[in-house]
């Protein structure tokens, strides 16, 4: 992010040790509500000089932040050296390209061609299969009467969905994974390391090496995948270019498998935590499609993005100057009082439920009817098939990721 921070002032400033930083305290990331509830009753919109951006947590001022304010945040190649970062040059020439991070016009271009190759109608007539693949998953592991929910379900199912989406070998499912996590490493986090910058750029290499074949094998046929459909895409007369195409199908698979990831795994802890809700889901499967808004509101898959105000603009009593970040919480906002009656209680039948989860407006997540099928048909599925299920009694670990929010395990046994 860029811009100046302002001089600090006694209203500017967080109150004494609490920050956004603090999630990096992996005690803070496992439970991070309380810091939320801290920030938004006593500094909504403060300036974080660790994060050097202002960041929002009330639902009133992320929404307007994913509304109004700019989300052409990656810095460009160019300016890559003045943060020293020079060395994540190669995953910037991606970033800039990614309708993630682009505005209108640009983003209004892209999103407007990769929409004929990603509508909602299409995505639900998949759902069938969706839920074939569901019940497969569960087939390995129904006789072992336990399961690790991530590894067994809610890593794979996504990752079969997305290279089948892109018109890829669904064997290859394993290995889109690991760049997926790779990738998703620069989305959120707030401290580059080395190790990191260095498994990002292999990724970064082999993930462009692979799509510009798959796009080669794929450029003389008008084939059912995302990449063909990408390819052959028009309007107007106007085409995405070959590094537009492998540059959103990178970020529309790292989205669809982290999303849905977290929503599984997050979700599943969830309703084991409130046994009651378990119960109810059992009791009226006809709660699932509200159960799933419910669990992206409770425990967002992603819990944070970044936006830069487009002019000197005031929000929460404060003037953000032209170009400064701001960090919107949107893990913060779908649990603020002001927006959700007892925001802290999981309700699977919520039905005034306005989140966040997935973004909003123009940016909303672009694979957010899929994920909601994905969830939808995870959930149904298990509370069918394994309705005695109950967490293994051993302590969880949360993945280091700031942005993304989710386990590496969750045994269960049923």
């Amino acid at each position: 992010m860029t811009g100046v921070g302002p001089l600090e002032t006694a209203s500017s400033r967080a109150p004494d040790r609490v920050s956004l930083y603090r999630l990096l305290d992996p005690a803070v990331l496992a439970d991070p509500y309380p810091l939320y509830r801290r920030l938004r009753t006593e500094a909504p919109v403060y300036w974080d000089p660790f994060l050097h951006a202002w960041v929002a947590t009330r639902y009133k001022d992320v929404l307007r932040v994913l509304t109004h304010f700019s989300a052409a945040c990656a810095p460009s190649p160019e300016q890559l050296p003045a943060l020293g970062m020079e060395a994540l040059g190669p995953v910037a020439e991606i970033l800039v390209r990614q309708m993630l991070f682009l505005d209108p016009p640009a983003h209004t271009r892209v999103r407007r061609l990769a929409a004929q190759a990603f509508s909602p109608k299409r995505v639900e007539r998949l759902r069938g299969h969706i839920a074939d693949i569901v019940e497969r998953l569960l087939d390995d592991v129904q006789a072992l009467r336990s399961m690790d929910v991530i590894a067994d379900l809610a890593r794979p199912l996504p990752a079969i969905v997305s290279a089948e989406m892109l018109g890829l070998p669904s064997d290859d499912w394993p290995q889109l994974t690991r760049w997926s996590r790779s990738f998703a490493e620069v989305l959120g986090n707030f401290q580059p390391t080395a190790d990191r910058t260095s498994r990002v750029l292999r990724s970064v290499d082999d993930m462009t090496a692979y799509f510009r074949q798959a796009m080669r094998e794929q450029a003389d046929e008008h084939g059912d995948g995302l990449i063909s459909a990408l390819l052959h895409a028009e309007v107007d007369g106007d085409r995405l270019t070959e590094e537009e195409v492998i540059a959103n199908t990178i970020i529309t698979m790292v989205g669809g498998q982290e999303t849905t990831t977290n929503l599984i795994g997050n979700g599943i802890l969830s309703l084991l935590r409130s046994h009651d809700q378990w119960e109810r889901l059992r009791a009226e499967p006809s709660l699932v499609p509200l159960a799933v808004e419910e669990l992206l509101r409770y425990e967002s898959p992603s819990q944070h993005t970044a936006r830069l105000a487009p002019d000197d603009t005031e929000l929460g009593g404060h003037l953000i100057r032209k170009r400064q970040g701001v960090i919107a919480v949107m893990g913060a906002a779908n649990r603020d009082p002001d927006q959700f009656v007892e925001p802290d209680r999981l309700d699977v039948g919520r039905e005034d439920n306005r989140h966040v989860a997935f973004g909003w407006a123009a940016h909303l997540c672009f694979g957010a009817a899929l994920a909601r099928i994905e969830g939808q048909e995870a959930f149904a599925a298990l509370t069918r098939r394994m309705g005695d299920m109950r967490l293994t009694p051993v302590p969880l670990t949360w993945r280091p990721h700031l942005g993304l929010r989710g386990l590496e395990a969750l045994p269960v046994e049923f």
